[in-house]
């Protein structure tokens, strides 16, 4: 936890200890390590500008989610406390979830942190039992006080809009339709397939079979915490590799001491366990097969044409219409008391309807985010073209 004031670019006095005066400042809060991955998407498109000066700042009552603030300082970006945070007006500020934003000042730009800007609960887990079905466009989210709290709305399908209307009809000015910069990122990766499996030590002869899962007790390691064990046993240590792949949340919750002591037999005979930092995309393009749950990187990976076959799925806290439930009526449903791999085998990917439903904006996220950000920043894009990266290597979780 930061306790002191940082002595940085911004405050009283920051300009006798700049070097490069006259930056705009960017602030990134980073309340989760799943917001803070998304937002690194983001950050990528500020590389080598010189008039940009980026910040971080993780809320102070999501400093008790473990390992929100290693993550952050760990980007190797200059951290600075929230109580100091919500004392400067920023010049942009960059937000994959709604917590505390209504005490920061500033532009807020803000995007998803999963698949669609449309949750595929029905219910806000936040809310408790007294919760009532919405969308996740909703109203008490987007405004604060009757004040519109983000300057720009990212949303990834134009069937958003429609919804935003009804939801929050004021936010409308404000909506951009940017597509999905994650979804970019995987489908830009997908040359590296082959790099991505030799980092996971797969050979060319071995299947790569992933599970998925989201966090809850409903997930997929929730439900069924020896679907490691067991495909495993079936893979044996022949054609077949497994690799493991739990929501960020999986790992604040209970401690990565914890995830990987119940794991540890596993990671001894082979499983792959990916870290929740990054990795996850690496692996899914890595994979042959995903099993999966309601989750986004079960979402992710049908979108990008991998055969899916779900472990577990909680009909009735599902929104129908969600990609969540799309994915559901076409993938394939596993019999966990019955041999697994002869059922994946049977599982078939999807002619595309899915990616179609994650973005009406294909490839174009990092152009339309950039344009949106320098827009809001009141500065002229730089002259090179907006492009994506490919996504790191995968580099699974050791004893």
């Amino acid at each position: 936890m930061l306790d002191r004031w940082i002595r940085g670019p911004i405050g009283l006095d920051s300009e006798r200890r700049v070097t490069r005066a006259g930056c705009r400042t960017v602030l990134v809060v980073i309340p989760t390590i799943a917001a803070g991955t998304r937002l690194r998407d983001l950050l990528s498109l500020f590389q080598s500008d010189h008039r940009i000066q980026t910040l971080y700042t993780v809320p102070d009552e999501h400093e008790s989610w473990h390992g929100t603030t290693e993550f952050a300082t760990s980007s190797g970006g200059l951290v600075i406390p929230w109580h100091q945070a919500v004392n400067h007006e920023f010049d942009l500020v960059l937000a994959a979830s709604y917590a505390e934003l209504d005490r920061i000042r500033g532009r807020i730009l803000v995007v998803p942190h999963g698949a669609s800007s449309l949750m595929s609960r029905k219910y806000s887990r936040s809310a408790g039992p007294a919760g009532l079905p919405h969308s996740g466009l909703a109203r008490e989210t987007l405004t604060h006080r009757g004040r519109l709290i983000p300057a720009a709305l990212a949303l990834t399908h134009d069937h958003e809009v429609h919804v935003l209307r009804n939801s929050c009809p004021e936010a409308l000015p404000v909506a951009v339709v940017a597509g999905d910069i994650c979804y970019d990122r995987l489908v830009a990766s997908a040359p590296m397939r082959g790099d991505y499996r030799r980092a996971l030590g797969i050979a060319d002869h071995q299947e790569l079979l992933t599970i998925s899962s989201t966090w809850s007790t409903e997930s997929a390691f929730g439900q069924h915490p020896d679907l490691c064990r067991r495909l495993l046993r079936e893979a044996g240590r022949g054609n077949c590799r497994v690799a493991l792949v739990l929501h960020p949340s999986v790992w604040a919750v209970h401690g990565r001491w914890q995830v990987t002591t119940w794991l540890a037999d596993c990671i001894e005979d082979g499983l792959l366990v990916i870290p929740p930092e990054e990795g996850w995309r690496a692996t899914v393009i890595a994979s042959d097969a995903v099993i999966g749950d309601h989750g986004s990187t079960t979402q992710y990976a049908a979108a990008i044409g991998k055969p899916i076959a779900l472990a577990t799925y909680p009909e009735r806290a599902i929104r129908v219409g969600s990609i969540a439930d799309r994915v559901a009526r076409v993938a394939l449903r596993l019999d966990v008391e019955r041999a697994l791999l002869p059922q994946l085998r049977r599982a078939e990917p999807d002619d595309g309807h899915i990616a179609k439903l994650v973005t009406s904006r294909p490839g174009q996220a990092a152009a339309i985010l950039r344009q949106t950000m320098y827009r809001l920043l009141d500065l002229a894009e730089p002259e090179c073209e907006a492009r994506l990266r490919p996504v790191p290597s995968p580099n699974p979780v050791t004893l």
